[in-house]
């Protein structure tokens, strides 16, 4: 019999989320999570607002103030949030609206921000969802108003206080347990450093720090309170970061440059640090921002600004004929550079919603244009300076190019010096132990896992889609096939019929793929071809498949990895029954963050791995060659009634071997 009620579908199963509560059941669509680095991105959107305020020319000083370790107060002294009734929403404060409506607020009107650091009208709505209480005092139009707010909801009607002459918005909010678990607190060491960077980034604007003193211990080294300041923004910050450390340049290069059509502005400051003996610091640093947000992960403005100043070097060698410059590239030119790129534009696109990469590609252009005759002319004015800099950054490529050359004598054999392929990011380390060749699905996945990667111990090599099946194609059409003949000489040990164990250049093989069923069907190809054609290397226990997370499942303050949608129901119906879960379902490798893909499928420490074997084996344990061959060869082959067969017998007994 069928359950009507079970299995109804109509009109009154589609839910409706009203206000901000879509942020509540999901805040890690708007901040990334719920861990301490999301709880620590509420205060960012604030103080941005301000900041905003500040390079609109509106607002002098900004007051950071942590007051306990739940809650935090942001003052400025810039125009005010308007409190008249909005012309859309009849009976609510344009307050109300802004704090209670996403995408709402000035930032999409270019006559009030030319350029802004917020969410788009997302941010200050956003941080009152996720706040137990939010107070919030605007002083404007002769008076000073207050309005209060609870989990996204107004819980008082905006209120006129007394008289006051003064000018701006004051912000306080408390952190919401509900949302981020009891032991969510404010680290003051993050929040002071946010408050100087916000500073040095909005040159000539007073940024006043304070806190609790309670809040404070020993090891932290900062003060109760402080103010900022920066009159030449970026310059006078790396000024105070370097004055005390050796540098080639006795000045900095420095300016501002704004881009084409009023559309924004580049500001940089840049130097080169040395040790005690005059070689290459450890000290170096590059930093970057897109209208004041922290661009941990780069973008296309410090692609622009690297290709600026490595293309100027270059030129400046050719200039005085110095052939040797023709070496130099990017990473060695900012080896030991201390650098701060910071551009303001109209309409940043960002990857991610906490802003952490910059992809406007019209930015690199607009801020390699910038930089290019600043930095000529600044190479240009001291020779002396600019000839020691140059033969500095030579004796770095020099020291690149033998150190590579050693690795490739270390890493290939006596008798074959191969040229690896250009796709192949190599491990460093010398010899085979502990080496590790990851074969990733997709040049994408490929880039995140560079950044996941050890580099002293893990290469990586992305493939760019389903490799040929080689058990159903002729050797012809394997032999043109430049990929899996690139995984040959990558990994060293020649074929079947020529394979030297002492050649291998890697102790594990590991095929990285998407936890789906492309995924899937890529690992089984690649395990066709090694079978085929380097059989020995599963025969060493060399070859292994990783194991990459289908979801996330993160509960206040806790966050799981989990791998099967029946581990996900094991655990929503069991530990995690009844209460407030995010599920985040992960797409494929490329969209996990690289420090995602390191913790989950390639750091050693915390990842799972699948070691492929030559099952079965005859009863004095020596392989069965034939019967394996004729398992493999139907499986697959070009005809689907053998697996179809063998999936029905088999699928029972399966079971991973997980290292």
């Amino acid at each position: 019999m069928t359950d009507n009620k079970t299995n109804s579908y109509d009109a009154s199963d589609i839910q409706v989320l009203e206000g901000l509560e879509p942020v509540r059941l999901r805040p890690g669509m708007y901040i990334g999570g719920t861990d301490e680095k999301a709880w620590h991105h509420l205060p960012i959107e604030i103080i941005d607002n301000s900041v905003d305020e500040a390079v609109a020319g509106f607002a002098k000083t900004i007051t950071v103030n942590l007051i306990d370790s739940k809650t935090i107060e942001i003052t400025d002294d810039g125009r005010g949030i308007p409190v008249d009734e909005h012309p859309k929403f009849p009976g609510k404060s344009a307050l109300e609206v802004i704090l209670t409506t996403l995408h709402s607020g000035g930032k999409f009107n270019n006559n009030v921000y030319k350029t802004s650091g917020g969410l788009h009208g997302v941010g200050s709505a956003v941080v009152n969802a996720l706040s137990r209480e939010m107070i919030v005092t605007i002083s404007r139009d002769g008076y000073e108003w207050t309005q209060t707010f609870s989990r996204g909801v107004a819980t008082s009607k905006i209120m006129r206080g007394a008289p006051t002459k003064k000018h701006g918005t004051k912000i306080r909010f408390t952190i919401d347990e509900q949302i981020f678990g009891e032991s969510a607190t404010f680290k003051p060491i993050k929040i002071y450093r946010m408050a100087r960077a916000k500073s040095f980034l909005s040159r000539g604007v007073h940024v006043e720090w304070k806190c609790t003193p309670e809040l404070l211990t020993e090891d932290m080294n900062i003060p109760a309170e402080k103010t900022f300041y920066y009159p030449n923004g970026v310059a006078d910050f790396l000024a105070e970061k370097t004055d005390s450390k050796p540098r080639i340049f006795p000045r900095i290069f420095s300016g501002s440059v704004d881009f084409p059509d009023d559309t924004g502005r580049v500001e940089w400051a840049l130097t080169f640090l040395t040790d005690e003996n005059g070689a290459a610091s450890d000290d170096g640093f590059f930093s970057s921002y897109c209208n004041t947000i922290s661009t941990i992960d780069g973008g296309t403005h410090e692609s622009g600004f690297k290709s600026a100043i490595t293309k100027g070097i270059k030129a400046y060698g050719e200039k005085t004929n110095n052939k040797s410059a023709a070496s130099i590239v990017s990473d060695d030119v900012f080896d030991s550079a201390a650098a701060i790129v910071s551009v303001f534009y109209k309409t940043p696109q960002f990857l991610g919603q906490t802003k952490e990469k910059l992809s406007n590609p019209e930015i690199a252009r607009y801020t390699e244009n910038a930089l290019r005759d600043p930095w000529e002319m600044f190479l240009a004015s001291d020779p002396k300076t600019s000839n020691a800099l140059l033969e500095f950054v030579i004796n770095l490529a020099n020291a690149r190019i033998k150190t590579k050359q050693v690795k490739d004598i270390a890493r290939k054999t006596p008798t074959k010096r191969i040229r690896m392929p250009a796709k192949l990011a190599d491990c460093s380390k010398h010899g085979v132990e502990g080496t590790e060749l990851f074969i990733v699905e997709g040049e994408s996945a490929g880039g995140t896992a560079k950044q996941a990667r050890d580099r002293a111990t893990q290469a990586i090599m992305p493939l760019r889609g389903k490799v040929l099946n080689v058990l159903s194609n002729s050797d012809e059409r394997f032999s043109a096939n430049r990929e899996l003949n690139d995984l040959i000489d990558i990994i060293g040990a020649g074929t079947a019929k020529d394979w030297d164990d002492s050649k291998l250049r890697y102790e594990k093989i590991i095929v990285m793929t998407d936890a789906d069923v492309d995924g899937s069907h890529i690992a089984s190809l690649l395990m066709a071809f090694f079978y085929q054609y380097m059989p020995q290397l599963i025969y060493g226990g060399h070859l292994y498949l990783s194991c990459p997370p289908l979801y996330k499942l993160t509960c206040g303050t806790e966050s799981v990895y989990v791998d099967t949608d029946e581990e996900l129901d094991e655990l929503t119906n069991g530990k995690y029954k009844n209460k407030k879960v995010e599920i985040s379902r992960f797409k494929g490798l490329g969209e996990m963050m690289p420090n995602q893909l390191k913790e989950t499928t390639m750091s050693p420490k915390t990842r799972r791995l699948i070691r492929v074997d030559l099952p079965p084996r005859t009863d004095d344990g020596t392989e069965d060659t034939e019967k394996t061959r004729t398992i493999v060869t139907e499986l697959m082959g070009k005809k689907p009634e053998f697996r179809f067969k063998f999936i029905t017998e088999h699928a029972q007994f399966v079971k991973d071997l997980f290292v």
